[in-house]
């Protein structure tokens, strides 16, 4: 795996990721997001980096379309076309996922050589976090 720097769409991964929600529908969108969530809050004791790597990338495009979301994808970073509206669900599941990438037993958490990086990697995450956790937006 490529990385090159701590945000959410810094790895080859990450990218793929997001490249992989190109042309699908609606549904499709809020599946693979799911999913992505859903993969680190149902891993055991130890949650895989590629996975980790997926659910910052998927927690980040979801904070990006709510209201007033510091949150800001680069264009270059973030999907050809604009997301479509995601259920309020999945700010749920997305805060669920990325606090346990924070947690001790995530290999995305402790993988950085650099601990100036991982402080770097963690602020970003927690920004997400908090934008997910502040959201006062209830669509369904």
């Amino acid at each position: 795996m490529g990385t090159w720097g701590t945000g959410p769409f810094d790895s080859d991964l990450a990218a793929d990721f997001v490249d992989g929600l190109e042309g699908l529908t609606r549904q499709q969108v809020i599946d693979v997001l799911e999913r992505a969530f859903q993969r680190v809050t149902d891993s055991g004791a130890r949650v895989d980096g590629g996975d980790s790597a997926e659910a910052v990338a998927a927690g980040a495009l979801v904070a990006s379309t709510l209201p007033d979301s510091h949150v800001v994808i680069d264009p270059d970073d973030g999907p050809g076309e604009p997301l479509p509206e995601l259920p309020a669900s999945l700010h749920a599941s997305a805060r669920l996922a990325l606090d346990r990438v924070l947690k001790e037993g995530s290999e995305m958490a402790t993988g950085w050589v650099d601990s100036g990086d991982l402080d770097q990697w963690r602020q970003e995450v927690r920004q997400i976090l908090l934008v997910l956790g502040t959201s006062t937006d209830h669509r369904l």
